[in-house]
C-alpha cells in the first residue's frame, strides 16, 4: 500500500497536526515505510501462538480476602473510629477546609 499526498494531508488533519506543503513528501516517505513494516509483520505465521497478557510469566497465588465480618470488614464502626481524635455518630469529624 502506498500513500499519496492527499492521504498524508488527510491523516495529518485527522491527527490535528499542522503540516506545511514542503513537509508532505518527507512524511509520505515515512508513513509508507511504516506501512511496509506492517505488511512485513502480517506475513509472520502466528498459528498456534497464544496471546500474551504480559511478557513475564506470573503464577502468584491469591490469598482469600476474609475479615471478621466478611470481605468488606464492615459492621464494626466502634473499632474503626476508636483511635480518631474526634467522632460523631461513628463518623470522623474533620475541620472544614473549604471556605
Amino acid at each position: 500500500m502506498s500513500l499519496d499526498d492527499a492521504t498524508v494531508k488527510k491523516v495529518a488533519n485527522l491527527a490535528r497536526i499542522a503540516i506545511r506543503d514542503e513537509d508532505v513528501p518527507h512524511l509520505k516517505e515515512e508513513l509508507n515505510g511504516i506501512l511496509g513494516w506492517i505488511e512485513q509483520l502480517q506475513e509472520v505465521d502466528i498459528e498456534g501462538v497464544e496471546a500474551m497478557t504480559s511478557v513475564v510469566e506470573t503464577d502468584i497465588p491469591m490469598r482469600t480476602d476474609i475479615t471478621a465480618d466478611g470481605p468488606t470488614g464492615g459492621g464494626q464502626p466502634e473499632n474503626i473510629v476508636a483511635n480518631a481524635p474526634k467522632t460523631e455518630d461513628h463518623f470522623f469529624v474533620v475541620p472544614k477546609v473549604v471556605e
